[in-house]
């Protein structure tokens, strides 16, 4: 196959190794609008040509691994694609690019949310295998023409990922409290204790609790404000069971109802039985 990506960040750059690793692509070409990505993006061999977005509607396949934002609007413009190209996005929110892909081209495009990635962005963070053993969701797939469906279908499962099916709405309500509000609290931590503390401190006594809470600060600001303005109401809603939460601890401190405390921080403990 001829396959197109769009956006050779890390999901992208990562994507093309996989798919040269399994041999699925004949010829894998690549569109960012960030000419340094591009550069880095052959340097690294993750493609073999960049070309205009144009060209790009002549792949058999063409992946979308760009900014929510970006991916709505890449979709008005691939309106005039072949009927036998498919579309994949790798978008983090599903309902509002599903509800507003053009009837002309949805069923050639195939939603998914490949539940991958690390806090790094650009070609240099891509690497072979991010996608392995991991979940891809593929949202509203009775929308799709079978054809398209079982190619999406069949590369992600080369690459080594388990499939879940999934309405758009509901996954964006699950995708609030698993994916989006963490990384809206790992935000909130790092702005906290950057406004309290000065660097040295933060060098000296940050250590492996601080680490993991605030290494999701680290990712895109631009990727994720997108998200969260895409799942808004989601991400408020879960904000505020989170905050709920934050007051009882706060109540259970201030009080001295130290037994109560522990067997709210006993409960907790009890996600990582189901994880």
């Amino acid at each position: 196959m001829h396959i197109g990506i769009v956006g050779l960040g890390l999901m992208g750059g990562s994507l093309a190794l996989d798919l040269k690793s399994y041999n699925l692509a004949s010829r894998i070409v690549g569109y960012d609008r960030n000419q340094k990505h591009c550069q880095e993006a052959l340097e690294l061999n993750l493609v073999d040509e960049i070309v205009s977005f144009e060209d790009l509607k002549k792949c058999d396949v063409i992946f979308l691994a760009i900014p929510v934002e970006g991916i709505i609007n890449a979709l008005q413009n691939l309106q005039d694609i072949d009927p036998k190209t498919t579309i994949i996005d790798l978008g983090s929110t599903k309902e509002k690019i599903v509800t507003t892909c053009p009837q002309k081209i949805r069923s050639n495009f195939v939603a998914a949310h490949p539940m991958a990635g690390t806090e790094y962005s650009g070609p240099l963070a891509a690497f072979r295998g991010l996608y392995y053993d991991k979940i891809v969701v593929l949202c509203n797939t009775e929308e799709n023409d079978p054809f398209h469906k079982e190619r999406a279908e069949n590369i992600f499962v080369t690459i080594g990922m388990q499939i879940v099916y999934m309405d758009a709405k509901e996954h964006d309500l699950h995708a609030a409290y698993i994916s989006h509000l963490p990384h809206a609290i790992s935000y909130a931590l790092a702005n906290s204790v950057l406004q309290q503390e000065d660097p040295k401190s933060i060098l000296i006594l940050a250590a492996g609790g601080f680490k993991d809470m605030s290494r999701l600060a680290k990712s895109s600001p631009t990727m994720w404000s997108d998200i969260f303005k895409q799942n808004k109401k989601n991400l408020l809603d879960s904000l505020e069971v989170f905050k709920k939460e934050l007051r009882t601890a706060k109540e259970l401190i201030e009080k001295e109802r130290w037994e109560d405390l522990k067997e709210w921080m006993q409960k907790a403990t009890t996600l990582h039985k189901i994880l």
